[in-house]
């Protein structure tokens, strides 16, 4: 029986987009709500502490706090190749640079292969999902991109 397990995270994070046409091409800040999904088979081993788990939820919480939000928690992300990327980086300590544009979909993306990465044997990422706002989000799914 294969089981779907899902971890939420928060965290408070600053970008700008270099290149666009609009208000977002100035620093701004999101309180950005995340959402990961992963699958496999509940654990059948009856002298496992995981009896009965798919993973342990703070297995989960550990990969996913270690790979983004430690990282990016009240930091402020740009692009690496953005204009502002050297004004930016003398301004702030916690800055992040990034290879891409820092949208919500470049983002959630970076974020899937970070974490399918750490994921341990026999369990799956199906889904990452980055709320930019209470009513926006774009969301990864594994059956899309196989």
């Amino acid at each position: 029986m294969i089981i779907r397990i899902t971890k939420e995270f928060n965290f408070e994070m600053a970008h700008l987009l270099s290149n666009y046409d609009g208000l977002c091409k100035n620093v701004h800040g999101h309180s950005y709500r995340l959402m990961v999904t992963v699958k496999g088979g509940i654990s059948q081993d009856v002298t496992s502490p995981k009896h009965g788990m798919v993973m342990d939820f703070s297995v989960l919480k550990g990969i996913v706090k270690q790979e983004i939000v430690d990282k990016l928690d009240h930091a402020l992300m740009v692009y690496e190749k953005a204009p502002q990327a050297g004004v930016v980086k003398s301004l702030a300590e916690r800055v992040y640079t990034v290879p891409y544009e820092p949208t919500c979909e470049n983002m959630v993306a970076s974020f899937a292969k970070a974490i399918m990465d750490k994921l341990p044997s026999g369990i799956e990422l199906v889904g990452v999902r980055l709320y930019e706002t209470a009513t926006s989000y774009a969301e990864w799914l594994a059956e899309d991109n196989k």
